[in-house]
């Protein structure tokens, strides 16, 4: 399957790239622990964007770490605006991506019934 060129998606994964490298060495906040940026979708008039984040230490708050990216949203944006060139800067939304827990728990289940299966005797032994 070919990969998406368009000028929208090329613009999110700018963003992605810049953003990571933002929030790792720019952003002081305490309530922003660990983040991974897994996506970024850009609206076609790159008015807004939604940054989907997934956080890697699993004891640290969510709802703190949203809050302090909600709050760095307007530093992270003009950061933004000096590293890119863009005519129109998005606002930045800051959305948690549970697509990763989720497999993780989808893989735990997957496990568990694996183990099960392998514990009970199969029709031949009978």
């Amino acid at each position: 399957m070919p990969k998406d060129h368009s000028r929208p998606r090329r613009v999110a994964e700018q963003i992605q790239r810049e953003l990571a490298e933002l929030i790792q060495l720019e952003v002081k906040d305490p309530r922003v622990g660990m983040v991974t940026l897994t996506d970024v979708e850009v609206t076609p008039d790159y008015s807004h964007a939604k940054i989907y984040f997934t956080l890697l230490s699993q004891g640290h708050p969510l709802d703190e770490t949203l809050e302090g990216l909600n709050r760095a949203a307007g530093y992270l944006r003009s950061q933004l605006a000096h590293r890119m060139r863009l005519r129109i800067m998005p606002q930045l939304h800051f959305v948690f991506d549970s697509s990763v827990e989720r497999g993780v728990q989808l893989s735990h289940l997957i496990e568990e019934a694996v183990a099960l299966e392998g514990d009970k005797p199969s029709q031949e032994e009978k």
